[in-house]
């Protein structure tokens, strides 16, 4: 299992055009989280770039706020089918568009969701928990919500917190 160790920041949508300008590779993401095992978040993801699909399967075990292992393997279309039928009905498919970046080294991926109109989701991934983030400044950030379960994808596939609390 490799290990995950990444922020997550709210931040002010950014235009379309900017995150295209600064070299975003944009992705169309549907996720089913899957029954498991306590402890352990099982997902399906169908990834669409362009004209191609592409479909994983991840297991994450949290470690810390900052850290999860995780097992993620590329899948295709015939396991995902098969793995849908594990679909947890308690929960709510999380659709969302991925713009991913190179900067400074790392790769930025700002999540948009169509259940926020102003709001968007920054990840960025370490090499360690000390790690610190360098931003462009043209991502306006909100607040460092690395902790903050309400904003895990698994939450928010159970219920979306009101964007006017934000």
């Amino acid at each position: 299992m490799a290990m995950e160790i990444e922020r997550k920041y709210l931040i002010d949508l950014p235009d379309d055009t900017v995150l295209a300008r600064h070299s975003a590779e944009r992705w169309e993401i549907v996720q089913v989280y899957l029954r498991s095992e306590p402890g352990v978040t099982a997902r399906v993801r169908q990834v669409t770039e362009g004209e191609k699909t592409r479909y994983y399967y991840t297991e994450k075990r949290r470690v810390s706020d900052l850290t999860a292992e995780e097992n993620e393997r590329e899948i295709d279309a015939m396991e995902y089918m098969s793995l849908f039928q594990r679909a947890d009905t308690s929960l709510k498919p999380i659709r969302k568009r991925r713009w991913r970046m190179p900067y400074m080294g790392r790769v930025l991926e700002v999540d948009v969701y169509p259940f926020w109109k102003k709001t968007a989701v920054l990840e960025v991934e370490f090499a360690s928990e000390s790690d610190v983030a360098d931003i462009p400044e043209w991502i306006s950030i909100r607040k460092d919500v690395t902790g903050d379960v309400r904003f895990k994808n698994v939450s928010l596939a159970r219920e979306v917190p009101a964007e006017d609390s934000l």
